[in-house]
């Protein structure tokens, strides 16, 4: 059985020692890897700019445009592929999460707006001096990157940081995901959710584990999310349901019981509920 595949950035390593960093051109990297095109997983932070070209980018199920300026900001986890025009090109980035969180020890990765939560929306849209910039420091990460200069990784790592500084200055998430004082908990629940969401279903259960009441928790989520709790965790059910599902091999009985769900029929009506289609029907549209 055959499910998503997960990378890990040592698979897309040639002859660089470090397993926390990758970089390359855009259109080097697809010539070298052309599997990114089909649906996967990965285990790392990645970046990229889009400076050339055109497609759509596919992220857990929503399509984004893809034009000059485009980029584009994903977490761990986060299922992804492309359907890219032949004069594709730009900068692609990708990194573990201790690369940047040893070296900033007075920060987090998690800081950045776009990296609050996995409900952001991934895409910023870039105009030609900004673009420039972003360019720039792409540019200047690579010759980093391709070197044996004394302090590369170092020089990288304030390059990179430099770019999530310029790209959270012209962030805006559509649900104004601006209340700091919540984020920190809002990752903390998003990160229990992953652990648990497959047995663990009452919103109930997450508050006492944050410490907090369940009408805090429901706040946290309405005013940054715009959602209930009860709404973020069904969320997160119905993408792994989705994800599953690109699995033919797998029963839908078979995902329901993976999900921890009993009642087959019960699993059902909430999927369709959530996507206005049936388990069936959606797998079915998929290929």
């Amino acid at each position: 059985m055959k499910l998503l595949p997960v990378y890990n950035i040592s698979q897309f390593k040639e002859d660089k020692p470090s397993k926390h960093l990758y970089c390359n051109r855009f259109e080097e990297h697809l010539r070298t890897h052309p599997f990114i095109e089909k649906p996967h997983i990965h285990d790392f932070h990645l970046v990229v700019l889009f400076t050339k070209g055109t497609g759509t980018h596919i992220v857990d199920f929503n399509t984004y445009e893809i034009n000059a300026g485009s980029v584009f900001v994903l977490q761990p986890g986060q299922m992804h592929h492309w359907n890219l025009s032949k004069d594709i090109d730009g900068f692609i980035l990708f990194h573990s999460k201790e690369f940047y969180n040893v070296h900033f020890r007075h920060k987090q990765i998690n800081d950045y707006p776009f990296y609050y939560s996995t409900y952001n929306t991934p895409k910023l849209r870039l105009n030609a001096p900004q673009t420039q910039t972003i360019t720039s420091f792409f540019e200047m990460i690579l010759a980093e990157y391709t070197s044996r200069k004394l302090f590369n990784e170092h020089s990288i790592l304030n390059l990179l940081d430099l770019i999530y500084i310029e790209l959270s200055r012209h962030y805006i998430t559509p649900t104004q995901l601006q209340v700091k004082r919540y984020h920190t908990i809002l990752r903390s629940f998003e990160e229990l959710l992953e652990q648990f969401y497959k047995y663990e279903k009452k919103p109930s259960f997450y508050a006492s584990r944050l410490n907090i009441t369940l009408k805090h928790l429901n706040r946290i989520c309405k005013e940054t999310l715009q959602k209930t709790a009860t709404t973020v965790i069904t969320d997160r059910i119905i993408l792994e349901a989705k994800r599953l599902l690109l699995t033919p091999e797998l029963a839908v009985n078979e995902i329901a019981n993976r999900l921890g769900f009993e009642d087959y029929s019960y699993f059902s009506r909430l999927f369709k509920q959530k996507t206005q289609r049936t388990p069936s029907s959606f797998r079915s549209s998929a290929y």
